[in-house]
């Protein structure tokens, strides 16, 4: 079995080296990350990191206001466009990328599936974003196969809702969003994309985009009519089936929670009876939504406000480390399907002045995310450099967040790109000791079987002050045979000790063998002792700042691999 560990590239953002970095910056002036910036060696060095899928975000094409003249495309309005370079998720063209990516334009689509690849012969699989739920206000696709219309195409425009149209209307209305507009116009206006049913969405809304139709009432009672299926069911299945024959090994889904479940039921169904193994993941932030969609056929599913919000919480000590413990009860047996991550697009980074303000923090957390479980691992690109996050790009501020919607040059990946070395020779002590570390805790992931397929112990409920301080500490233990791992990670920025008790019903649940005299290795830091591992001794060590500990537990004797 495999762990998967996925590694984010937002593509617009990698590759480049840092230009004028000038606020609301045009391409010429901030520059732009290329498919073809993100080489063979860009992939070595990625999966150096001991990643296995790499999620290619932003590379559909998307509304902007970069304009190319190689492209038929009408001019977007700034009126409903996010920032110059656009929100990556206001999808103009489904069957087309980027042309900000390619240094050809009309070849944007034969780079691209170099860069796939380029990826497939480093031995990762290619991720791409499939944005289901909403469009740009100016979908218009100039490369869509002959047989399939354009979405709105076909809609009546006379009715607020049809089974079979696209989109969802206000028949007597223009669109007149809360804010003025300047050059675009809509007659009639049409819902947008975050369920906001009116002709006047706000700032707040998901206003450059468009709501899609498959076939469900909001405008009435709700009810889903799927007989005959919707003409967006259809069209959605032919986006899907376009890139899997393209080369891609898998979709995150984005905000797969609003599209209703029996959709996906039906079109995973499809696809993967021409792809079988083909991987579905669905960014989803309802608990009680989990199971039916699992059911529909998804491989994973984000736990943003189980695992993510919990760790966030015990990093920035706003709540106990033991409440990890909660985390895996919640979700039960679905655990295994839940993709852990501390940074994506959407949040904040973890060493931003809104978050812990230091990439050390992360070390324990990342432990935690990447050992609990055989479940995947995700991490953003820059994160492994301790990224902070802190520029005010353009549209989006300065909010702690690397920004989706400007041309902009992030710091630590401009280092260590370093005109495509990729040698590190420009970051600081402190980066490259970072990156190592996430590099030996992903790779201790992939490679040691009592990780990839042993069982889970939590430590915490045998455990108890002094011998712990479950405010700042967590403990577990994984084993798969004779091979055991002690697990201990530590939240506070102060040193600490622990003295662990490991009880009778850890031995039986692990199916594992008391050892008299054993050999403790930590994996991470190469120490080494004798120790007792048994039901009547207690496990002893010290623990650094915002560190984590990995321990292999040996029988007296035996020779470490």
């Amino acid at each position: 079995m495999e762990k998967t560990v996925i590694y984010q590239i937002f593509t617009r953002l990698f590759g480049q080296e840092k230009k004028a970095n000038r606020p609301h910056g045009t391409i010429a002036e901030n520059g732009c990350g290329k498919f073809n910036h993100i080489t063979t060696r860009a992939l070595e060095a990625i999966a150096e990191l001991g990643v296995t899928h790499i999620w290619f975000t932003g590379v559909i094409e998307h509304a902007s206001l970069t304009q190319y003249e190689e492209l038929p495309a009408e001019t977007d309005s700034p009126d409903v466009v996010k920032g110059r370079a656009g929100s990556p998720y206001a999808i103009r063209d489904y069957y087309d990328v980027s042309p900000d990516l390619a240094e050809s334009v009309p070849q944007r689509l034969f780079e691209f599936r170099q860069l796939i690849d380029r990826t497939h012969r480093a031995a990762m699989k290619a991720i791409i974003d499939f944005v289901p739920n909403h469009v740009a206000r100016r979908y218009h696709s100039d490369v869509n196969p002959a047989h399939v219309a354009d979405f709105g195409a076909t809609d009546r425009t006379d009715c607020a809702f049809s089974p079979q149209n696209n989109f969802y209307y206000f028949p007597s209305d223009t669109f007149s969003p809360q804010f003025p507009l300047t050059s675009y116009h809509e007659q009639p206006a049409r819902a947008t994309g975050n369920d906001c049913f009116s002709p006047s969405p706000s700032t707040n809304d998901w206003y450059d985009t468009v709501k899609l139709n498959y076939g469900v009432d909001y405008l009435g009672d709700g009810t889903l009519h799927d007989d005959p299926l919707s003409d967006t069911w259809l069209k959605m299945r032919a986006v899907l089936l376009y890139w899997a024959e393209f080369g891609i090994d898998g979709f995150r889904c984005d905000m797969a929670e609003m599209v209703h479940v029996s959709f996906w039921r039906w079109v995973i169904g499809e696809i993967r009876q021409h792809f079988p193994s083909i991987l579905f993941i669905a960014e989803i932030y309802q608990p009680s939504y989990y199971g039916a969609y699992l059911d529909a056929g998804f491989d994973f599913l984000y736990d943003k406000v189980g695992f993510y919000d919990t760790l966030r919480a015990v990093i920035c000590h706003q709540t106990p480390a033991a409440q990890i413990t909660c985390c895996w009860q919640q979700v039960g047996e679905m655990q295994s399907k839940m993709l852990y991550f501390l940074e994506n697009h959407d949040e904040q980074r973890i060493a931003s002045s809104f978050f812990a303000g230091n990439s050390e923090a992360a070390r324990p957390a990342l432990a935690v995310a990447a050992l609990l479980n055989t479940n995947p691992v995700m991490i953003y690109a820059g994160q492994e450099l301790g990224e902070r996050g802190m520029d005010a790009e353009g549209f989006s501020g300065c909010d702690g967040r690397t920004s989706i919607f400007d041309y902009w040059g992030v710091d630590t990946l401009c280092r260590w790109y370093n005109s495509g070395k990729y040698d590190r020779t420009l970051l600081s002590v402190n980066e490259k000791k970072l990156r190592q570390f996430y590099a030996s805790v992903l790779s201790l992931a992939r490679s040691e079987k009592a990780f990839t397929q042993g069982h889970f112990f939590d430590l915490m409920y045998c455990n108890n002050p002094p011998h712990i301080n479950p405010q700042c500490q967590y403990a577990f233990l994984r084993a798969c045979g004779d091979d055991v791992m002690l697990v201990i990670a530590h939240f506070s920025d102060e040193r600490g000790y622990v003295r662990l008790h490991f009880p009778q019903h850890a031995f039986d649940c692990l199916n594992m063998h008391p050892k008299a005299l054993c050999c403790a290795v930590d994996l991470l830091s190469g120490e080494r002792f004798s120790t007792a591992f048994t039901t009547g001794d207690f496990f002893e060590t010290h623990l650094e700042p915002h560190s984590a500990r990995v321990f292999k537990i040996c029988g007296d004797g035996e020779i470490l691999k």
